[in-house]
C-alpha cells in the first residue's frame, strides 16, 4: 500500500472515540483507521484519555431496572448492532473489514448505479444524519465541479484522484468543508474507488448536476 499522507483530524478522531459522529461518518472513519496505523494509534490515545475521564467521575445511583432497560433500547436500535469496529486492521480483498460488514462482502457484492460520465455509485444504508456512498470513477474522468454545504469525508480505497487542494492516493482521506470548491479527477492508469460521506447536500456549480441531484441523492 502507498504511504498514507492525508489523515483524520483530531476533532474527527475525538468525536469517533466519544461516539458522537453520524453513522455515515463513523463508517468512513472506521474504514480509514483500519488502513492507517498512525490514525489508529491516535484514536487509541483518545480512547485512553476518555476512559481516564470516566474513571474519575463520581458513580451515579441507578435503579435495578436500568440495565434491563438499556439492553432493551440496544435491541431496538439496529444501528447499534452495526457499529463499525476499526481496531482490527484485517484486510481480505479490496475493502477493509468495517466496510465489508456494511456492503455484505467485497467489491463484487456492490450494486452499482450509473450517475453519468462513466461514474457509478452505490449508496449504503445508514441513518439519516449523513449520507454515505461508494464511488467508482474511471481513470482520467472528472466528477462535476462542486462545493459543500457541510462536511464531506472522502477515503480512497483504490487508485488516486487529484483536485485543487492536493493528490489523494489509496488510504488517504480528504476532509472537505464549505470553504472548498473542487473538481476531483481520477488519475490515469487505474479506476478510482472511494468511500464518501456527507452531512449536507453538495453545491454543484453547473446546471445538469443540479437537476440530477435529487434523484442521485448527493
Amino acid at each position: 500500500m502507498n504511504e498514507i499522507k492525508h489523515h483524520l483530524t483530531d476533532a474527527l478522531l475525538m468525536a469517533y472515540s466519544a461516539g458522537t459522529l453520524p453513522e455515515g461518518f463513523n463508517l468512513v472513519v472506521a474504514t480509514h483507521i483500519s488502513m492507517c496505523d498512525e490514525c489508529r494509534a491516535r484514536m487509541m490515545e483518545f480512547d485512553t484519555v476518555g476512559g481516564a475521564v470516566m474513571d474519575a467521575e463520581t458513580p451515579a445511583n441507578v435503579s435495578d431496572e436500568s440495565f434491563a432497560a438499556t439492553l432493551e433500547l440496544i435491541a431496538k436500535d439496529d444501528t447499534a448492532l452495526h457499529e463499525p469496529v476499526a481496531e482490527t486492521p484485517a484486510r481480505n480483498g479490496l475493502f477493509p473489514s468495517p466496510l465489508q460488514d456494511y456492503v455484505g462482502g467485497d467489491l463484487d457484492a456492490v450494486k452499482w448505479r450509473r450517475v453519468g460520465g462513466g461514474v457509478r455509485q452505490a449508496i449504503l444504508k445508514t441513518d439519516k444524519s449523513a449520507s454515505v456512498r461508494l464511488l467508482h470513477i474511471p481513470a482520467g474522468v472528472a466528477v462535476p465541479d462542486h462545493g459543500h454545504r457541510g462536511t464531506e469525508l472522502t477515503l480512497v480505497l483504490q487508485g488516486a484522484f487529484r483536485d485543487e487542494s492536493d493528490r489523494f492516493a489509496t488510504g488517504d482521506i480528504e476532509v472537505a468543508t464549505d470553504e472548498l470548491d473542487h473538481q476531483p479527477v481520477a488519475e490515469e492508469g487505474m479506476d478510482c474507488i472511494c468511500l464518501a460521506a456527507t452531512d449536507a447536500p453538495l453545491r454543484f456549480n453547473s446546471w445538469i448536476p443540479k437537476i440530477a441531484q435529487p434523484f442521485l441523492r448527493i
